[in-house]
């Protein structure tokens, strides 16, 4: 638990100061002008006193208990703060102080030391480097930190990794009048993380949704096992930055090169439940509708609009998330004809045009919660002059209480007439989500229902395949590492594939010509011959492969060949296979991510792979429903079914080759990097026709 941390009952100040630009009086000040609760205890040894405060020479000194202590000294002295606060029984430390581990082999080493004495203690130390923490609860209002927004409360919770963008979000919230419940930054952190920080909103009954920034996990499978787990109750509104990072890692195979910086983050995010966004400040404005809305029961949205143009814009938003505008049923419309306005437009969206008042806009609403047809609505309200604009919102508000369904209102006014000002606090103190125009409104609602599909979004479990023998591919990978390769041979490779049932052409390996033409008449013409080499990553390229080769004669001349062009390599070996012709060529590769485990890539395969770039990731381990989405989700996917008279594939063959590779990497998460490239699948089946893995040196 991190109470001690987020509901302290005394804060000492060690470092505080008389100089009111300093940090050390600036979080002082906070504390005093947000109404702490708490006792606040300075420390500075040459000062009496400090923003009004008894100031003592040490924490000592302090006559009474202290649980959360601000540490705002130079780093040289922070091990010996960390020995003293847990001398005096202190049970969580804020380090605002940099000069740490990000500044080099010192700072590094003075971070061990302070860490290594709060451990003795069993304190939990949030930053260095860090602005601290803030809970609205008025009970408390713990403002530890030197910021300068002081948000009212609220139920949106906000952990930031960066405190520049922490505190961008929280004054934006705040300008939108969001109250907050729980804000930290956790700077550095050498001890509390992300992760810990999210279980705690996860478990604070005041929190409705959390808002995280990040700019990377350094524990990103923890992450993924907290985070999931608190996602399925509360929204999780995620942003990470470093998308447009260019380049990609420096990886030999296709799945490496493929996997962009970020792909990592999006696949957690989309595997736990997390709802991403690339802008913080479409996040913010989705976040005040989660604090006041339920989430649809699904994507049919109602539109009520006084005005055509912005129901257009709105309209072509939402559908843009995969919203429905369905059509009203005739009982609906009936029920509309006997209360809104001979000119008004009756079908969905509903034109209450712009005279409408109260009574309109209210009977609209109502055949919206009614119908089974609805489930969120979107309100257009453009305050005209000649309505009851008041009445409007005051119907609004009351149907909004009623919490049947999410809605949101697209407010269009003008700020600088009183009248309207009116208008908007009934909307604001009725909990209703406005805004200015029409695509944030929709962006906002779209939000609340894509989460809402991430709900009811069930992947199902990993399938475990009987007859598999992860003994056989340990021993094999063994081998090889006896041996000091971390290449595996064709041979090796195929042997891990058939440990785990991943149908192969027929194939044999060779060293010489005629051992080719031997192979070739047992497997059967006509084959294909590809040249088996570690030193040789993409075989196609360097002209290693040769297709459809139909008797002996062009088969021992082709390994000829290729020992001639390619002997400078040094010892080669041939892969000699049964050519299938006609299939779809498709890949599945998989690449290892640091302290997460593995990434597994679908998509078109053989030559076009790197060109096309057409291919779907996700975590491993992958389910059959997620399987089934990585084929849905290529650009290229109807070419799965066939096209113009071909012949579509086997979908279910495919989706089980994916998860028979995803058992594979678990039981092998030694494998670095692992190619199969291509696959050629048929109307029955599909074959593994050539295939790479790389593997862990040692361990």
């Amino acid at each position: 638990m991190l109470d001690a941390l987020f509901k302290p009952k005394a804060v000492a100040l060690v470092g505080a100061s008389t100089k009111e630009l300093s940090i050390g009086n600036v979080i002082i000040r906070n504390l005093q002008r947000y109404g702490y609760k708490g006792a606040i205890y300075p420390v500075n040894a040459r000062a009496d006193e400090v923003c009004g405060l008894k100031s003592y020479p040490s924490l000592a000194d302090i006559p009474g208990e202290v649980d959360l202590a601000h540490i705002i000294i130079p780093s040289q002295f922070v091990p010996q703060a960390i020995e003293e606060c847990g001398q005096k029984g202190v049970k969580a430390v804020i380090i605002n102080s940099a000069g740490f581990s990000e500044m080099g082999e010192e700072g590094a080493r003075l971070q061990a030391e302070f860490l290594a004495n709060a451990r003795k203690y069993g304190i939990r130390l949030f930053g260095p480097n860090c602005q601290g923490i803030i809970n609205s609860d008025p009970e408390l209002n713990a403002y530890c930190n030197f910021t300068f927004t002081f948000p009212k409360p609220g139920s949106i919770s906000v952990v930031a990794l960066s405190g520049g963008v922490g505190a961008l979000i929280m004054q934006a919230l705040d300008d939108l009048d969001i109250g907050q419940r729980l804000y930290a930054s956790n700077g550095n952190a050498c001890d509390v993380s992300i992760p810990e920080i999210i279980h705690y909103y996860g478990e604070d009954e005041g929190t409705k949704a959390i808002i995280l920034y990040t700019e990377g996990f350094d524990k990103p499978r923890e992450f993924l096992e907290v985070t999931r787990k608190v996602a399925a109750r509360k929204p999780v509104l995620a942003m990470k930055a470093g998308r447009t990072e260019e380049g990609a890692k420096a990886a030999s195979s296709h799945t490496g090169s493929l996997a962009g910086v970020d792909i990592a983050t999006e696949l957690i995010f989309e595997k736990i439940g997390v709802l991403p966004f690339r802008d913080e400040g479409e996040m913010v404005r989705a976040a005040m509708a989660f604090s006041s809305q339920p989430i649809p029961a699904g994507n049919r949205v109602g539109i009520i609009t006084n005005t055509g143009g912005p129901a257009v814009i709105a309209t072509d938003v939402l559908v843009g998330f995969d919203l429905e505008v369905p059509k009203l049923s005739a009982a609906s419309i009936d029920r509309l004809h006997e209360t809104q306005f001979p000119e008004a437009a009756l079908e969905n969206p509903i034109d209450v045009v712009a005279t409408a008042g109260g009574p309109q806009f209210r009977a609209a609403l109502d055949v919206m919660m009614d119908s089974d047809q609805i489930d969120c609505v979107y309100i257009n309200f453009v305050t005209a002059p000649f309505t009851d604009t008041d009445a409007v919102a005051r119907e609004i508000v009351e149907v909004n209480l009623q919490k049947r369904k999410p809605l949101v209102c697209n407010f269009m006014t003008n700020l600088k007439l009183e009248r309207f000002q009116k208008t908007m606090a009934i909307l604001k103190e009725g909990e209703v989500p406005f805004y200015a125009n029409p695509g944030d409104a929709a962006r906002a609602l779209g939000a609340l229902v894509q989460y809402g599909r991430i709900q009811r979004r069930d992947i199902g479990q990993p399938q475990v395949f009987d007859g598999t023998d992860a003994a056989r591919a340990r021993a094999i990978i063994e081998q090889a590492r006896q041996a000091g390769r971390t290449v595996l041979s064709a041979c090796e490779v195929y042997g891990i594939f058939e440990a785990y049932g991943i149908s192969v052409a027929p194939w044999q390996v060779v060293q010489n010509a005629d051992q080719a033409v031997a192979a070739a008449a047992a497997i059967g013409y006509p084959v294909v011959v590809k040249v088996d080499s570690s030193k040789i990553d993409h075989k196609s390229d360097m002209g290693g492969v040769a297709v459809n080769l139909k008797d002996a004669a062009t088969v021992l001349s082709t390994v000829e060949e290729m020992q001639r062009r390619l002997g400078h390599f040094g010892e080669l070996g041939f892969l000699v296979q049964k050519f299938l012709p006609g299939g779809r060529e498709l890949i599945i590769g998989a690449t290892a991510e640091r302290n997460l485990g593995h990434l597994v890539m679908f998509g078109l395969g053989g030559i076009y792979v790197e060109t096309l770039k057409d291919v779907a990731f996700k975590v491993a381990p992958v389910t059959g429903v997620e399987a089934a989405e990585m084929l849905a989700a290529i650009k290229t996917s109807a070419l799965l079914d066939g096209v113009r008279g071909e012949t579509g594939i086997n979908r279910q063959a495919v989706i089980e080759l994916i998860q028979r590779v995803s058992q594979l990497l678990g039981d092998l998460p030694m494998i670095e990097e692992m190619d199969l490239n291509p696959i050629m699948a048929f109307a029955d089946r599909a074959f593994a026709v050539d295939g790479r893995i790389r593997i862990q040196t040692g361990g």
